[in-house]
């Protein structure tokens, strides 16, 4: 006999699977070049959880260190939420990050080793819960930055050239 399901477990489950970016930091990727990424959870409040879900917050200006075997977001801008009341947070606190023992000891020697840095990416729902997706990151330099906003332009260009060519190509040519 088959278990039968209702339409609300399946919307349930639907709506779970989901994953919703909810803050990102857009800067990071124009500041930084970025190696390697993780994935996190973030210890929140239940205020802060409501106040990211309104879409507020931001990664701007914040980072990760790895501290007594233990992993924290500084700098991160949480606001408090509109219609909490009761209590009140510190908007930029410290927040713990949640990963295993041994990504933590991977973090912190590549951090100490290369010279790199833990740079926040964005925060996002998944199956219900806040995530960070934590970047392994080495600053650029202005130069560099230049050299790749000069870069993109020209791939645009060039985009740009091959679907005028392919428009072009498209219509019919009429001889007078």
């Amino acid at each position: 006999m088959s278990k039968r399901t209702s339409k609300k477990d399946d919307r349930k489950s639907a709506a779970a699977s989901i994953t919703k970016t909810l803050v990102s930091n857009r800067r990071a990727r124009h500041d930084f070049e970025i190696a390697e990424t993780f994935e996190a959870g973030i210890e929140l409040k239940g205020a802060e959880v409501k106040s990211l879900r309104e879409g507020r917050g931001s990664l701007q200006d914040s980072f990760a260190i790895v501290r007594d075997g233990e992993v924290f977001l500084k700098n991160a801008h949480i606001p408090r939420y509109s219609h909490s009341s009761h209590e009140r947070i510190d908007e930029k606190r410290d927040r713990k990050l949640l990963l295993h023992k041994k990504e933590i000891q991977n973090l912190a020697g590549k951090v100490a080793q290369a010279g790199l840095t833990l740079v926040p990416l964005r925060l996002y729902l998944d199956h219900g819960l806040v995530k960070v997706e934590l970047a392994l990151a080495r600053g650029r330099r202005k130069y560099e930055k230049r050299a790749k906003l000069k870069e993109q332009e020209h791939r645009r260009e060039m985009e740009r050239g091959v679907q005028a060519r392919l428009k072009g190509a498209k219509a019919p040519r009429i001889k007078s």
